[in-house]
């Protein structure tokens, strides 16, 4: 079979064509295939035989198949989630949510309740919790499968979430400190979605109509209701959406501000 050394060097080559960060994704597929942590394969393992396995993954990655869902897992924030088919793979622009979010409550106790619209594998909700470990959440989302990841995710991280199925914040009585929202943003029609991304990723939490914006015509006119004082919403937005989602935030009466994540680019909107 050959030394872990060479077949990672081959894995990488192979992997060129699918991914900009081929060696990563070829190591971690090794850390993988031995049970082990990336680290572990570097310092320790590069002198033994290749696992059984190993070819099988690095054969997914090549076809396109996302490297969290081979792997099952995607870090976030200061947590790790499990993930899988049929639930979005949490992306480092989303910190910029949490981020946002912490610049609001500096030099206070933190938010108490969280509210995550669109919760997906539970990602900023638990994010935020654990970043407030006085604060509780609840976490909508209208896939079943995606509300059984985020369950287990809480019970892994023992973060006091609750998750209920869910059309965004209907139905949803009382007031939050904070609200976070990574709703569907892409146009249906959106060329330069990546193949890989549309072939695998739920459609669901990707693609919504109105030019990407009809999930933000349903959630912006209860933020008023949802909002406690001093609270603060914070909703994702694709780069071109800004304006137009901050002037809805503005007719419901609120105000609104565009932050930008570390590519520079427009990432969410914050409403007060």
């Amino acid at each position: 079979m050959g030394e872990i050394r060479a077949a990672l060097a081959e894995a990488a080559r192979d992997l060129a064509g699918v991914s900009d960060t081929a060696r990563l994704d070829a190591e971690l597929l090794m850390a993988q295939a031995l049970g082990t942590t990336r680290d572990a394969v570097l310092l320790r393992h590069l002198s033994d035989p290749v696992p059984d396995g190993f070819v099988a993954l690095v054969e997914r990655r090549r076809a396109g198949e996302p490297l969290a869902y081979i792997t099952g897992t995607r870090d976030f924030w200061t947590i790790t989630l499990k993930v899988g088919p049929g639930v979005l793979i949490p992306r480092s622009d989303s910190e910029t949510l949490i981020e946002a979010a912490v610049r609001h409550f500096a030099g206070t106790a933190g938010p108490r309740r969280v509210l995550d619209l669109g919760t997906g594998p539970g990602t900023l909700l638990l994010a935020a919790l654990a970043e407030w470990p006085g604060a509780t959440g609840l976490g909508v989302d209208m896939s079943a499968t995606a509300l059984d990841y985020a369950r287990a995710n809480a019970a892994a991280l023992d973060l006091p979430a609750t998750f209920v199925e869910g059309d965004w914040a209907a139905g949803i009585d009382g007031r939050f400190d904070l609200v976070l929202a990574n709703p569907p943003y892409i146009a249906d029609d959106d060329p330069d979605i990546a193949a890989d991304v549309r072939a695998f990723e739920p459609g669901e939490a990707l693609f919504a109509a109105d030019s990407g914006l009809a999930a933000y015509r349903a959630i912006v006119p209860d933020l008023p209701r949802l909002l406690g004082d001093g609270g603060v919403a914070v909703l994702e937005i694709g780069w071109r959406q800004g304006e137009a989602v901050a002037a809805m935030v503005r007719a419901a009466g609120l105000s609104a501000r565009v932050v930008h994540d570390l590519g520079d680019r427009p990432r969410a909107v914050v409403v007060t």
